[in-house]
């Protein structure tokens, strides 16, 4: 759990560390000056100046930043990125997010090269696949299941099948039964008793299962097959968002299975997936570099998606906006987005206890 832990927080820095890599090398290629690249935000921890960068560690843990000389207000130096093409402007600013998606082709080319975990029919031959496995993949409220205290993730040593499952549970309903289950590395005993006239929808344990394996596939296959699944799997997420918005703004609430969280949350749900074992986790990360990836490109001020909003204001009009404008904007909402965050880690923390 603690090593768990541990992977988890590095985890997290190192993509944000690689996401404003993405910003200082591209504008190191197009040679403009990087004043400062720094791991969270001021005020300033330590720095260390190594030719004309300032390296710093800054005390407010919510991400990082790089410095970009000329960004903020124009001037007149060749290495100013005020003076850089706008095309070479602009892929400064997406170089954040592109290192995002990336990142998310690499970890799904490595996943898939040593086994992306697949939900798979019970038709499918036990031949050719790496420990097929029945896993719990939802828990209904107040269930015999989740009484028991069964976990997403979970799986049922005692069948390799979905339907043998359900039907061991139609035979023994109203009786109790032991479940053996596995959850990361650890294996134990559980009992419940499934119920004889459970509600629609949920059957008598109170769980949605699916049978899983590891599909693995040759290197050149596997990066195809990760540029695929980053590309679908990020249309999936807008679309998701788009369903989202729409229900917000008929106030119908959050759709099904779709839930906020702060740090804490995504801290949680990341040792959760680093309990399943490595290629869960390496799963989860590539998944949350893809929504790291969208949420940077949002027309907001403060993230990479603002700037490239008002480059283009700039081109359209003609006239710069004033860099006053820009920074009142940047940091006002800045401050919103760490009320929020502040205000989401509260919610995770009465939810927690």
């Amino acid at each position: 759990m603690i090593l768990t832990i541990i992977i988890t927080f590095f985890t997290l820095i190192v993509l944000i560390i690689l996401h404003e890599f993405g910003h200082f090398i591209l504008a190191k290629i197009f040679g403009v000056k990087v004043e400062e690249f720094g791991l969270g935000y001021p005020p300033r921890i330590f720095g260390k100046k190594i030719g004309e960068t300032i390296y710093s560690l800054n005390l407010l843990p919510f991400g990082g930043f790089v410095k970009i000389y000329g960004q903020e207000e124009p001037i007149k130096d060749p290495k100013s990125f005020s003076s850089k093409p706008f095309w070479q402007r602009a892929l400064i600013i997406a170089g954040g997010v592109i290192s995002f998606w990336l990142i998310a082709i690499i970890l799904f080319t490595i996943l898939m090269t040593i086994g992306i975990p697949t939900v798979i029919d019970d038709s499918e031959e036990i031949q050719g696949l790496t420990e097929p496995k029945v896993q719990i993949v939802g828990i209904a409220k107040d269930s015999p299941a989740e009484m028991a205290g069964l976990k997403i993730g979970d799986v049922i040593k005692n069948f390799t099948k979905v339907k043998d499952v359900q039907g061991f549970t139609e035979i023994n309903k109203g009786k109790e039964v032991v479940l053996t289950i596995q959850r990361g590395k650890e294996v134990f005993d559980i009992s419940l008793t499934p119920r004889v006239l459970p509600p629609d929808s949920e059957g008598p344990m109170g769980v949605a299962l699916a049978r899983t394996t590891l599909k693995s596939y040759p290197l050149f296959q596997a990066f195809v097959n990760g540029i695929i699944t980053t590309g679908k799997l990020t249309w999936v997420m807008i679309k998701t968002w788009i369903v989202v918005i729409e229900n917000l703004i008929l106030k119908q609430g959050l759709p099904v299975g779709v839930e906020v969280g702060g740090p804490i949350k995504i801290f949680s749900l990341f040792t959760q997936a680093g309990e399943l074992g490595v290629n869960y986790f390496i799963q989860f990360v590539a998944i949350i570099t893809i929504q790291l990836a969208l949420i940077n490109i949002l027309p907001f001020p403060a993230l990479d998606g603002g700037w490239l909003m008002f480059m283009t204001i700039d081109k359209l009009r003609k006239k710069p906006i004033k860099p006053e404008t820009i920074q009142k904007l940047s940091t006002a909402f800045f401050f919103f987005l760490i009320g929020l965050m502040i205000w989401v880690t509260i919610r995770d923390i009465i939810e927690i206890f």
